[in-house]
């Protein structure tokens, strides 16, 4: 009586059970969810399209939320990415100043203005902002690009 031989020398026809994961498509996987992250990240931060001024000064550290307070190429401004009237920014400050007071070294709140603006109008909003009570006031650029 002859048994039936498969070709590789086994019995039966079908190979055994794989013991080795065979990890290349969860790298590519991995690698394509990086790319996704990477792409779409950027374009979570940025809330009002502004051209910011370039700047060799370092990233400053974050512990809470700072509020940002933006002017874009129009002269519009935006309390985070809300629009407030120029006669009402005074008001709006002075109650976000008040809601924060109670945190540990004061709110933060961050000065973004669009390079092509007047300086006299980004001055105008930092005195704004100073006589709302924002101690700590802290101007962005961009970091540095020195070939323009």
């Amino acid at each position: 009586m002859a048994m039936g031989i498969a070709p590789g020398g086994r019995r039966g026809g079908k190979a055994p059970p794989m013991s080795e994961i065979n990890v290349t498509p969860l790298v590519d996987v991995m690698l394509v969810l990086l790319i996704i992250f990477m792409v779409t990240a950027p374009l979570l931060v940025s809330g009002v399209p502004i051209d910011l001024p370039d700047s060799k000064a370092g990233a400053l550290k974050q512990d809470n939320t700072p509020i940002q307070v933006s002017l874009n190429a129009e002269g519009e401004i935006y309390i985070d990415e809300q629009l407030v009237p120029a006669d009402e920014l005074a008001a709006k400050l002075a109650a976000i100043s008040e809601a924060r007071a109670g945190e540990a070294e004061g709110p933060r709140i961050y000065v973004r203005a669009d390079r092509r603006l007047d300086f006299g109008n980004v001055m105008r909003v930092m005195g704004e902002v100073n006589a709302a009570g924002f101690k700590k006031v802290a101007l962005v650029s961009e970091a540095g690009a020195d070939d323009r």
